[in-house]
């Protein structure tokens, strides 16, 4: 806030209904209606609906796919089907011409040239066919000209049609096929390689299981199932790393053409991706299907978990039994022992891959509704809409407005570091009866208060956008509160959509893109870390003791007089009043109990027993087991406040790890193969151990007492103690601040002197 702004200071006490219910205080600004957020306050014009989902003619609804062949662009449209069935697929052709941007003309062969208004990408070259398109770009590389040209015709037939996917539908009117495949081995190349099953299933109700001991037949008898049910989209958990890529190789294997496009050519592998998940990426080959969107829900819960933070780990069993997807009598199998189970028990293994693709199909219905209702929107496929960052969504919206316009693309700014967001642990320790009050959509809501939008924005649409797409989630948000059933989910599914986009806004400015402005970023992280100081400043003006700031909340404990969730809500009412115009606070959490350590780890304990760990401090996906599992029952024994439990727990891990009483599950440890694995020399000793693996999928490892690495599969009781030992306490320093001023009596350190007698049989270790 400006310097001279006065220390706002509020009577937070709670006066009391008759009925009980708490009031905010009788004041002038309590009793006034309560105000808009930013949206609501904003200019209230009416809204160009193309800005949000392009061309609304009645011939742009329910395309469920477009592909290209030549020049020409076909689209599917799956008609408006009778209740509870599925639409039949008409088939629609129309011209498509290639085109890209260009900062200057050059001498392209082909190209048909118009000026744009504005600076930058003021060049619009259109060409006859594809393969002209594609020379012109590399000869615009090759100059060195700056450009802007697609490479998915696709994306560029929708941009300049302005037309989108499954408008007027919803997720479940798009046929969704899942897939699963059992095989002798998981190198397709392998002597004992074969396809033994493929499991199907798919929205309809349809459920089949493939099975033939000719697997040419089997994939001949694929490729006729998936042509009859004619399925829109194909999903598949691990569908790019194993189902598809194996299911290719052995068709390739056996000469047979796997002819699963819509128009009867065969699957294709692309090169290798780069899928957004947070701020990490993960590499992945596409696989296509002419006509059809094939989607792996591998990537897609990763995508889904960021922000979450609850899965350890991604397998298709793991996920759908953390999210309650499962079948009570689901069928467990070690994956290694398939071949021999399929000798011994097929139908046990037919089972088996049934329930993977049910799975499947609840898993999709999760995470991908996103995706879905945001391809109503963006000019591109929906496949490719899985896989990319949501920066590159808002370009697609902002370059789609600008080309309508005949307006260029502006050129991007150079970024540069800018401050983030306010963090601050101010208690540590283990705190009762913990409040989390959030300021809803923070950065948006300055952006949309203070007009903070790119000053390369010459045709003002950024802002009109992020207000619509806000308007439209508080309409989708109050209409899925008023709805149950298949109603509740897709207006679920389409708030959520929203706002991904809407929080995209801001990531949008500060990144690599045309329209990113850096002083304006810096502008609204500025001007939020103000507005999270002063809510935590207010809260310790009145009696509060604020735990920790992040961003945009505030973890604190309230005063004692409030009690009650009913009070708390009261109370955070009255804490929003006092802030600028267009922030809106909201009541995100009541904790029996927080254990703070340091900034963003902390354990909350929900008043239903559910435990909520966050920061690489309390989980790890790369912590052995005996680790994970200590911390989460140290987290029990330090909410009990029983320290000397704790100490007893600790001493007796000890013990065990000294006598190599765990099992090799709980000390190992699982590692992704990457790029380093294979080049840097602090990844050396697992670069023996990773040849022949994949990029991107996992070994499992364990120390050995000679120093080296070995996989989980070798264990013969070799491991080194003292490594465990010494990592079992550094597993119990991070619990330091908890525990405080007992750390040393909780936790002594372990002697290597002590261990040795021990395993002498001389001695204790302690």
């Amino acid at each position: 806030m400006p310097a001279d702004e006065p220390q706002l200071k509020l009577d937070l006490g709670l006066e009391q209904s008759p009925e009980g219910a708490p009031t905010p205080p009788t004041s002038s600004r309590s009793r006034k209606a309560p105000r808009p957020n930013a949206v609501e306050a904003a200019d209230a014009a009416p809204s160009d609906p193309e800005l949000l989902f392009g061309v609304r003619s009645p011939d742009a609804i329910r395309i469920v796919a477009v592909e290209v062949a030549g020049e020409t662009a076909v689209l599917f449209r799956r008609e408006d089907p009778d209740p509870g069935a599925l639409g039949r697929i008409h088939r629609h052709t129309e011209p498509f011409t290639p085109w890209l941007l260009a900062t200057q003309q050059a001498p392209l062969a082909g190209a048909r040239w118009r000026e744009l208004e504005g600076e930058g990408h003021r060049w619009l070259a259109e060409f006859s066919t594809w393969e002209a398109f594609l020379a012109a770009r590399a000869a615009l590389r090759d100059d060195r000209i700056p450009a802007i040209a697609y490479s998915s015709p696709v994306r560029q037939h929708l941009m300049r049609t302005r037309r989108t996917l499954f408008q007027g539908m919803e997720f479940g009117e798009v046929h969704r096929l899942q897939i699963d495949l059992e095989t002798a081995s998981l190198d397709p190349q392998a002597p004992e390689a074969r396809v033994l099953l493929v499991a199907l299933s798919d929205n309809a109700g349809g459920e089949w299981v493939l099975a033939d001991e000719d697997e040419a037949a089997l994939i001949h008898a694929l490729v006729t199932h998936m042509q009859s049910l004619d399925p829109d989209v194909i999903e598949g958990h691990h569908l790019f790393g194993f189902d598809l890529p194996y299911l290719a190789a052995r068709a390739e294997r056996l000469g047979i053409p796997l002819a699963l496009g819509r128009d009867g050519s065969p699957l294709t592998l692309g090169r290798e991706r780069r899928c957004p998940i947070g701020a990490n990426s993960r590499p992945f080959k596409p696989a296509y299907i002419w006509g059809r969107h094939c989607v792996d829900t591998l990537l897609g819960v990763q995508r889904f978990d960021v922000g979450r933070g609850e899965l350890e780990a991604h397998g298709l069993k793991e996920v759908t039994a953390h999210y309650g997807l499962s079948a009570p009598d689901r069928i467990l199998l070690d994956r290694r022992l398939i071949l021999d189970l399929w000798r011994s028990d097929p139908d046990r293994v037919r089972e088996y891959a049934r329930q993977d693709v049910t799975e499947t199909r609840r898993l999709a219905e999760l995470v991908f509704p996103t995706e879905f209702y945001q391809a109503q929107m963006l000019p591109d496929s929906y496949q490719q809409l899985c896989t990319i960052g949501t920066g590159e969504k808002i370009n697609l919206l902002m370059v789609r407005e600008y080309l309508r316009r005949g307006w260029a693309i502006p050129l991007p700014e150079t970024p540069r570091a800018f401050p983030g967001g306010y963090t601050e642990v101010r208690r540590t320790g283990v705190l009762r009866r913990v409040v989390k009050v959030d300021a809803e959509s923070l950065y948006p809501s300055l952006m949309l208060a203070h007009e903070i939008r790119p000053a390369s924005d010459r045709l003002n649409v950024f802002l009109p956008m992020l207000r619509e797409l806000t308007r439209r989630r508080l309409e989708a948000k109050a209409k899925m509160r008023q709805a149950g059933g298949a109603e509740r989910a897709y207006w679920d599914g389409l708030q959520g959509s929203f706002k991904i986009l809407i929080n995209s806004f801001f990531g949008y400015l500060g990144g690599p893109f045309p329209f990113n402005d850096m002083d304006a970023a810096e502008r609204v992280t500025v001007t939020a870390q103000e507005i999270v100081k002063q809510m935590a400043r207010l809260l310790e003006e009145n009696g509060n003791q604020v735990i920790e700031v992040d961003t945009d909340g505030v973890y604190f404990v309230p005063p004692p007089e409030v009690a009650s969730e009913e009070q708390e809500l009261a109370y955070v009412a009255q804490l929003e009043r006092a802030l600028p115009e267009g922030i809106r606070l909201a009541h995100d959490g009541r904790y029996q109990a927080m254990i703070s350590l340091k900034t963003k780890n902390y354990v909350l304990l929900g008043y239903d027993g559910k435990k909520i760990f966050r920061g690489a401090s309390l989980r790890s996906r790369a912590d052995e087991r005996y680790g994970r599992d200590f911390v989460a029952r140290a987290v029990d024994y330090l909410i009990a406040g029983d320290l000397d439990g704790l100490r007893t727990c600790y001493l007796d891990l000890c013990d065990r790890i000294a006598r190599g009483a765990l099992d090799i599950s709980e000390i190992s440890r699982r590692e992704r193969v990457t790029e380093k694995t294979f080049r840097s020399e602090a990844r050396r000793r697992s670069r023996a151990l990773a040849e022949g693996v994949a990029i991107g999928d996992w070994i499992t490892v364990y120390e050995r007492r000679d120093g080296s690495l070995a996989l989980a599969d070798d264990y013969v009781g070799d491991e080194d103690r003292w490594y465990y030992l010494e990592k079992l306490y550094k597993f119990a320093g991070r619990l330091r601040e908890a525990v405080g001023g007992e750390f040393d009596r909780v936790f002594p350190p372990p002697s290597r002197r002590l261990l040795q007698a021990q395993q002498a049989g001389q001695a204790m270790l302690f």
